[in-house]
């Protein structure tokens, strides 16, 4: 069964040419890049959001000691920035002039680093759709050379053919370029969300006296005096 799946996708590249190679290259490494940030987001625990929050909302109510126990042994990028942040606050105290430029520059390059392959995403979503098309082109051109080399004695099927195996290019490089923008889209949804819980924790951690969502908007009810959440 190997050796005929084999001898398949030899016949589908050779009737193909070199376009339709190209694109199964291109998406081999579409595929790869996608799995490889699906793996970088769980192990950075992007989206996972209930550790910060939690140990914002101890923060914000002055228990201190509670709130770095809650990002104890926790592994994402926005825990590992909040608990930098208290780190800096609890040390530096009113002198901190300069910790909130420092934290929002590696909160960003954080960030940097989930975005990376976007471009190589990107830039297969757009070139694969072109080179499906290209290959079209000259699929077509080679299909009425060949009509115009018949001369009177014209073959239909001859025709059909050629279109058809022209068009097969197209198909290709659409079947690479949809699931690519589509996991790019995801991801970046993904990296936006997490900028913004970001950029919203260095705000409220270092402006404790604005205005900001209340423990209940976050997923926590007042604490009480034992120091004890609950859920809402």
């Amino acid at each position: 069964m190997l050796d005929q799946a084999l001898t398949t996708a030899i016949d589908f590249l050779t009737l193909g040419g070199p376009v339709v190679a190209l694109l199964v290259g291109l998406s081999v490494l579409s595929l790869a890049i996608i799995l490889l940030k699906f793996w970088q987001f769980w192990t950075l625990h992007v989206g996972r959001h209930g550790p910060a929050r939690k140990a914002m909302h101890f923060w914000s109510v002055n228990n201190r000691a509670k709130a770095h126990q809650s990002l104890a042994g926790q592994g994402g990028v926005l825990s590992a920035l909040v608990a930098k942040t208290m780190y800096f606050l609890d040390q530096r105290g009113e002198n901190r002039a300069d910790a909130e430029d420092v934290l929002t520059a590696q909160a960003m390059q954080s960030i940097y680093r989930l975005q990376s392959g976007f471009r190589a995403l990107d830039s297969i979503a757009q070139i694969a759709p072109l080179l499906g098309l290209f290959g079209t082109v000259l699929g077509m051109i080679e299909a009425f050379q060949k009509l115009q080399g018949a001369g009177s004695s014209v073959d239909p099927s001859l025709l059909a053919g050629g279109i058809w195996v022209a068009l097969l290019t197209t198909a290709v490089g659409l079947a690479v370029a949809m699931p690519t923008s589509l996991c790019l889209t995801y991801f970046e949804s993904r990296v936006a969300d997490e900028r913004m819980e970001m950029e919203a924790a260095l705000v409220e951690l270092f402006n404790p006296w604005l205005p900001f969502a209340n423990p209940d908007e976050r997923g926590f009810r007042d604490v009480a005096t034992d120091g004890k959440e609950a859920r809402a």
